[in-house]
């Protein structure tokens, strides 16, 4: 059964889908089957996540059911997802789509942003451009989203979190590490107890088979190895020194001043 837009009336069709807890059968029911720190992902109750995890784990996939649940249990929900280019962001919308089908929803756009998902109940996915002009338009975002975060600009981060100010949303910043620079890197290694850190290596991921492993062992180098499939933050190349040691050896007097 699809519903028909617009019912002012209309409810999810599962109450008892509308809590954290049941989040999982929810997942169930979109045939959907996590792995435990995929379920410890989806039923964390933290407002900050950040997620540093191996290539092809499945982190906007997972994401995007956190999305949808939202989105589906809380009418008027708004959901604002954004990455370095206009491909990844959209690739983000269209599994979340492909959950929203399975709901027997009908998708459609939100007649204003060109990637975007309007539900029954006009909660909305939204993806927006990685310029910081345009993501500035957005408020009262129930859920902010930041795939490949570590390629993200310090700026645009900076233009977006106005967004959570009087919403009291949630944010995820997902990626795989790309080198000991910008906000993912300072989030995950000096972001305080307030982020709810994710780590998961391949080693970790059921999906993917050790042969894989073994065999990417051997045609890339050592640092990329541990950076796409360890999740270590690897000095960028150019750097004469350690980022690490350059910020231990700075006075709290001069971070301040600097801050």
């Amino acid at each position: 059964m699809t519903h028909d837009f617009y019912d002012h009336n209309w409810r999810p069709a599962s109450p008892s889908a509308t809590s954290l807890e049941d989040i999982l059968a929810f997942a169930h029911r979109l045939d959907f089957d996590p792995d435990p720190i995929q379920a410890r992902l989806l039923t964390t109750q933290c407002a900050r996540v950040i997620l540093n995890c191996t290539r092809q784990w499945g982190k906007s996939t997972v994401t995007a059911l956190r999305a949808v649940h939202l989105a589906y249990t809380r009418p008027d929900s708004l959901i604002v997802i954004t990455a370095p280019s206009e491909r990844q962001s959209g690739e983000f919308v269209r599994k979340a789509e492909c959950f929203v089908q399975r709901l027997g929803i009908r998708p459609r756009g939100d007649g204003v942003n060109r990637i975007s998902i309007l539900l029954p109940n006009r909660s909305r996915i939204v993806a927006v451009p990685n310029r910081d002009a345009t993501s500035r338009g957005f408020s009262a975002v129930n859920l902010l989203v930041v795939d490949e975060a570590a390629q993200a600009r310090d700026d645009l981060f900076t233009a977006l979190r106005p967004m959570l100010a009087t919403s009291n949303g949630h944010i995820w910043l997902l990626s795989t590490p790309h080198g000991k620079r910008g906000f993912f890197y300072k989030i995950w290694t000096s972001g305080g107890p307030a982020w709810d850190r994710v780590r998961v290596t391949a080693s970790e991921c059921p999906r993917i088979p050790p042969e894989f492993l073994e065999q990417e062992k051997q045609s890339t180098s050592h640092e990329e190895f541990l950076q796409e499939y360890g999740c270590e933050f690897i000095t960028p190349d150019g750097f004469l020194f350690d980022p690490d040691l350059i910020e231990k050896s700075v006075s709290p007097d001069e971070k301040a001043w600097k801050l």
